[in-house]
């Protein structure tokens, strides 16, 4: 096999969302198994659809995600962004011209004059009669006489591609299988519009077989485009990619998952704090299957396993719980130090105001609770008490409980005497405090943790106690110990 080459080609015309997203990981993953290229390539022809910062946001979206492109705009090198720039389709109208006239000098294309309304006419004709809406070739009959009129009026022709009428176009899909097409269902179809932009299918065509793509890894809906993909591959002596068609991804209501239905974008999951690992993970998940069976894998993993064979036809649907729980899973890897990096800018400063030494200790006493960053704030309560009226009556209920009393009283006592402040000299003071006065578990911990933070169950006491910090655990603690007992 020569060297493995891929591709993800967005148009920019809103934002990345998780259907497109999961073509860019399989192409991405599918490339760096074979150590081969991965490249970004911008459709932009349509300029209608195109929107201001799109592209932009797309390549931020990437970066995020990792999927770093060997090849496209944004990379740095020698070549600029690669041996085949420029990577936008916009840029590369006349490399699209220079094959138009190869297919128009070899009789493979010709111009048609026909204006949209006429076009449309025909379309509507056909329907009445109940044949299918294919062109009726008119153009490719007219004389010069009649070529040369059209000049005169001033009409700008697009040009077709003559679809051989005779046989089938067979396609070879390594998730499908074989399809089959009959050419004279194709019909001529139009290569370059009349305002000379190339159309989709001819400027992809062009476009994968000057950059030497191997591999066309793209979603169901792109198969019907490929019967003519392919015989434009053929008339213009380019060898075909190998095609792999990904299945149909749905929503948890079954309806496909796009930018209008129910398809979030893939910024969204940034702003709550998705683990990016888990967005690849689960993406790769989107009709693959490891052969272990496994679904949370790592990056290297995938990597390692990832092949067409694997990927099935059937439609798969969306799962945001198990997109949440993978989150869940890749953030519990993390070292601490990473972890407290990537959830710092999502506390709520003026809520939580932690001081930088102990946010370390409250994220790794709370990242089992974690399934995206932005969640922090839901679990930092008991780290900055702040008493509703049920965390205050279980606060005065100690004061009437002798038991509790004693625990706290003791508890107050070692911790006054602490030479250090730390999570091993606070768990030692408090099991030493649990025998002095014969306690141990829910006696010894309960009254401490209702004192601290007013609620029943919470992290890690040392932690709590460590981040409030030894003036506000006293403080705490005297607030509830009874007067006559002295503090």
């Amino acid at each position: 096999m020569s060297t493995v080459r891929t591709r993800f080609a967005p148009s920019p015309s809103g934002s990345l969302h998780v259907g497109n997203a999961r073509t860019a990981v399989l192409n991405w993953l599918f490339a760096r198994h074979h150590g081969g290229a991965f490249i970004l390539r911008v459709e932009d022809t349509d300029r209608e659809r195109t929107v201001p910062g799109a592209e932009a946001a797309i390549l931020e979206d990437l970066r995020w995600l990792g999927l770093e492109w060997d090849e496209g705009p944004g990379v740095e090198g020698p070549d600029e962004e690669g041996p085949y720039a420029p990577y936008r389709q916009s840029e590369r109208g006349p490399i699209y011209r220079e094959h138009a006239d190869r297919l128009l000098e070899a009789g493979l294309a010709y111009p048609c004059f026909c204006t949209p309304e006429e076009l449309e006419q025909k379309r509507l004709a056909a329907i009445a009669r109940g044949e299918p809406a294919r062109y009726d070739g008119a153009c490719l009959r007219l004389t010069r006489a009649e070529i040369a009129r059209y000049e005169r009026e001033g009409r700008r022709p697009a040009i077709r591609f003559r679809t051989p009428v005779e046989g089938e176009v067979v396609i070879h899909d390594a998730v499908r299988g074989v399809v089959q097409v009959a050419s004279a269902e194709i019909g001529d179809f139009i290569i370059l519009r009349s305002d000379g932009v190339a159309t989709y299918n001819f400027a992809v065509v062009v476009d994968d077989a000057l950059m030497r793509i191997t591999h066309v890894i793209r979603g169901v809906g792109h198969l019907s485009n490929t019967p003519r993909q392919a015989v434009l591959f053929d008339a213009l002596g380019f060898e075909r990619p190998i095609f792999a068609h990904t299945p149909t991804v749905l929503g948890p209501d079954r309806q496909k998952l796009s930018k209008r239905h129910g398809a979030k974008p893939l910024a969204d999951y940034r702003r709550e704090g998705y683990h990016p690992d888990a967005l690849v993970n689960y993406l790769s998940l989107l009709g693959w299957s490891s052969p272990s069976g496994e679904e949370f894998l790592t990056r290297d993993r995938l990597i390692n396993e990832i092949s067409l064979d694997r990927i099935g036809a059937a439609d798969v649907v969306f799962d945001p719980v198990k997109l949440r729980w993978l989150s869940s899973k890749h953030i519990e890897r993390l070292p601490l130090s990473e972890l407290a990096a990537a959830v710092d800018p999502f506390i709520d400063r003026e809520r939580f105001p932690l001081a930088e030494d102990v946010v370390p200790v409250a994220v790794e006493a709370v990242r089992t609770h974690l399934s995206c960053y932005s969640e922090i704030n839901d679990l930092l309560d008991p780290f900055v008490p702040t008493l509703d009226d049920e965390a205050k009556a279980r606060r005065d209920a100690l004061r009437g409980d002798a038991a509790a009393q004693a625990v706290l009283g003791e508890v107050y006592g070692r911790f006054s005497a602490l030479q250090a402040w730390d999570e091993e000299a606070i768990a030692d003071a408090l099991r030493e405090a649990g025998h002095a006065i014969g306690v141990r578990g829910r006696a010894l911990y309960a009254p401490i943790r209702a004192a601290l933070t007013g609620r029943e169950h919470g992290p890690p006491l040392t932690a709590v106690a460590y981040v409030l910090g030894r003036a506000e655990v006293l403080r705490l603690l005297e607030g509830v110990i009874e007067p006559e007992r002295g503090v």
